[in-house]
Order: C-alpha cells, then sequence, then structure tokens
C-alpha cells in the first residue's frame, strides 16, 4: 500500500457536480483539494450530451454537455490547489472524526489509503437495468439502456439499430428518440408505463412532438421476440395498478429497444460508510449545507438526488463546495438546531431533509410532486402556520420545483416545529 497522503478535502466524482464542488471550495480558501475520477477524464455523462440546453439556468445561455463540462474542467486543470486523479477508482471511504480515509487504486500509483478532514460524495447515478424490469422473453442483441446507446452513437460513432422501440420518457430516453431520428432510423414508439412522462416539457414537445414520434402513456413492454438479434418487441396497455390488460397486446417489428426507466444514485460507498439514507431519493440525508449526518461528509448531484437539469447540480454543488470549507476551517456551526422537512399532500420528497434554524442565508427546498397537477398552489408550512405559498400553472414529476425559506422564519419556528411542502390542487389532476 502507498505512503498516506493528506489532503484537506478529497471530491469523489470528476462530474459536474465534483468540480463545481471542488472549485468553489478553492474560491473559499482550502488550499489542498483532491478530485478522484473513475473515468480516464473529467466531465462525466456530459462528455457524450452533445445536444444543447445546457446552461440556460446558470450562465444564461445555451451549451451543449462538453461546452458546460469545459467551464469547469479548464479552472480545475488549472488550478494550483486542486490536484486529479483520473482512471481511478474510490474502493472504500471510512469516517474517522478529525480525519477521513478513503481508499483508491489506480494503474500508476496502484492502492492508495488517503486521508483528509471532509469528504465530498459526487458520484452521480446510473441507469436501471433491464434485469430490474421482469422483461419476458429471450436475450437477444439489441436491447440497451439509453446512455448507452447514446454513447454508441456520439462518442463511438456506431449506430446500433435501424428501427427503435423506447421504453421509458426519461429524459434520455427522448434525447434518444431524437438523435436516433437525426442519424436516420425510424423510432416507432416511446412507451411509458405511468400515466404521465417522466421527462422535462421541453423534451417531449423538441424530440416527440417535433418529430412526430407517438408517446403512448399506460403502456409498457411485456415482451421480446428475436433468438440472436432482437426481432420485434410486445407492448400492452396497463391498468391503473400498472398491470398488463389482455386483449391490449401489440406486436411492433423492431431491431433495438432502449430503456429509459430511471436513473439510480451510485451510492455504494455512501451505505457503506454508515451514511443514513433516504428511503425515497435513495440518496444521503443531508442539511441546508448538503452535509450528511457524519460530520465532513457531504454529498451533492445525482448521488443525492435526481436532477432534471445540470444548472441545478452546479448549484447545489456548490453548496456542498461551500459548507466542507467552512467545515475544513472550523467556521461551521458547532451548535446547530435542525427542523426537519417534509413532503405532504402529493409531494414525494424534500431536499435537504433538515435545516439549521441558525442559518444565516435563505434556504432553497427542492421538492418533486407524486403526479401531475393543474392550476395547483405550493404550500410551506410549519403546523398550521403558513410560511409561503404561491400558485402554478403545472406541476409534473419530471421536473424540479422548489421553495425558498427566509433566516428569520426559521429562527421563528418554535422548538420541535419542522416545515411541510405541499400540494393544495385547483384544477384536479392531468394525464398530459
Amino acid at each position: 500500500m502507498a505512503e498516506n497522503t493528506y489532503y484537506d478535502l478529497i471530491v469523489i466524482g470528476g462530474g459536474p457536480a465534483g468540480m463545481a464542488a471542488a472549485l468553489e471550495a478553492e474560491k473559499r480558501g482550502v488550499e489542498r483539494i483532491l478530485l478522484l475520477e473513475r473515468a480516464q477524464t473529467l466531465g462525466g455523462i456530459l462528455e457524450q450530451c452533445i445536444h444543447t440546453g445546457f446552461g440556460l439556468h446558470y450562465f444564461g445561455e445555451e451549451l451543449s454537455g462538453p461546452e458546460y463540462a469545459d467551464r469547469f474542467i479548464n479552472p480545475v486543470l488549472g488550478s494550483a490547489r486542486i490536484a486529479t486523479k483520473t482512471d481511478t477508482m474510490v474502493l472504500d471511504v471510512q469516517p474517522g472524526g478529525a480525519q477521513h480515509s478513503v481508499v483508491a487504486v489506480n494503474k500508476t500509483d496502484g492502492l492508495l489509503e488517503l486521508r483528509s478532514k471532509a469528504v465530498i460524495l459526487a458520484m452521480g447515478c446510473r441507469e436501471r437495468p433491464r434485469g430490474a424490469l421482469n422483461i419476458a422473453g429471450t436475450r437477444p442483441a439489441g436491447i440497451l439502456s439509453a446512455g448507452t446507446a447514446q454513447k454508441y452513437v456520439n462518442l463511438d460513432g456506431y449506430m446500433p439499430g435501424k428501427v427503435v422501440v423506447i421504453l421509458g420518457s426519461g429524459d434520455i430516453g427522448l434525447i434518444m428518440a431524437r438523435r436516433m431520428t437525426l442519424e436516420g432510423a425510424q423510432v416507432k414508439l416511446v412507451a411509458e408505463l405511468m400515466p404521465y412522462s417522466s421527462g422535462l416539457t421541453r423534451n417531449i414537445v423538441q424530440c416527440l412532438d417535433d418529430f412526430d414520434i407517438p408517446l403512448r402513456l399506460n403502456c409498457t413492454v411485456v415482451g421480446v421476440h428475436g433468438r440472436d438479434r432482437l426481432e420485434a418487441v410486445t407492448v400492452a396497455e396497463v391498468d391503473e395498478n400498472r398491470r398488463p390488460l389482455p386483449g391490449t397486446e401489440e406486436t411492433i417489428p423492431c431491431d433495438l429497444l432502449l430503456l429509459s426507466v430511471g436513473l439510480i444514485p451510485e451510492n455504494e460507498l455512501t451505505r457503506a460508510a454508515g451514511v443514513a439514507m433516504d428511503p425515497v431519493t435513495s440518496g444521503a440525508k443531508v442539511n441546508q449545507n448538503r452535509e450528511t449526518g457524519i460530520p465532513g461528509i457531504f454529498a451533492c448531484g445525482n448521488v443525492l438526488h435526481v436532477h432534471d437539469l445540470v444548472d441545478y447540480v452546479t448549484l447545489e454543488s456548490q453548496l456542498a463546495g461551500a459548507g466542507a470549507a467552512a467545515y475544513i476551517q472550523g467556521k461551521a456551526d458547532s451548535a446547530p438546531e435542525y427542523v426537519p422537512t417534509q413532503g405532504s399532500n402529493g409531494v414525494r420528497y424534500v431536499v435537504p431533509q433538515q435545516v439549521n434554524r441558525h442559518a444565516a442565508e435563505p434556504v432553497k427546498l427542492y421538492f418533486r410532486v407524486g403526479q401531475v397537477y393543474k392550476k395547483a398552489t405550493v404550500r410551506l408550512r410549519s403546523g398550521e402556520t403558513i410560511l409561503l405559498q404561491k400558485k402554478r400553472p403545472r406541476l409534473a414529476p419530471g421536473e424540479m420545483e422548489d421553495v425558498l425559506v427566509q433566516p428569520e422564519q426559521l429562527a421563528a419556528l418554535p422548538k420541535g416545529a419542522a416545515l411541510t411542502i405541499e400540494i393544495i390542487a385547483e384544477g384536479g389532476t392531468s394525464k398530459t
């Protein structure tokens, strides 16, 4: 094992979250930062996202994924205080009070045991595989996750199929429907199990509607056909319990089935470190600084909860970088009083899961709804006291929402209080 090396801060993950967190910590005076990335280059998933639409919120301009990544890669590589190790796999994170231990391996250094005062977890997320779906049929070639197909087409220059069916209406699947069409493939349909799309509205319009690609809701793939190569899939409508309805089956000839059925935060390291987890987000429970229940260990980006826009990943990761800097420099609140947050009446989850009532700055609470609402009111309350409410013309599960809590509101909360975000429906729900 190589000799132990100490850093003020170790950031695990060199995607948009890890880079933004490292740069923010450097900006706030942290001297020795190490950024670890398992891929051969920095940038994460953005490197294969050649479409535009990134940066509208953060930079105020429309960028492609690689362009957005470069806005962070260049400052990271040019920093004298941020060291980077790519092609490096982190094997273990062990909390240690004043010093945390990170074990990693690469082909240059061998096995590394690193120590730091603080650790930021920014490992991102992965796609849910076919094995989690229980689709009946054989295992022919031609069944891929949408992200894998995106890599083949955008980075490797391969076309994985010519006649396509897409299962799931997540953003990657919607974007690949357009991408495959532009490359000359025929996209027969996008099948979505739920009564609503899980992607952004703008992607439904720009990637499906603009290309006359049908989106079939309450529909799923119930069988695949083909021995060596996919020849067809069978789709069927589902009932309110998401069970296939007999008599609605339709067999569609195709040579490629793309799966866009959800993303899973990469939290194996987080769980092994003993960090408390949120069962809904599948990420860590954190406070407003994105610090977990273990002092000095922070989490941000898609490893914490799956975001719809990379701009929001950047903003959240800067909170983690600032929080880690305050912890390292001894500026963090030594006696925090936490107020729990929770969702009710249609709100699936809220991040952060707790907020320090001593917070000096406004705290933004991010949340997602569990169904589509039209003409609804978002309400933030503590007990029976309404702190904020705002009308929204439409709320959808695929689009993250937020409310802002002011420091004086937090300070005025009684002991034992909680913050609740709820939806007051005015126009009922919608299936579109």
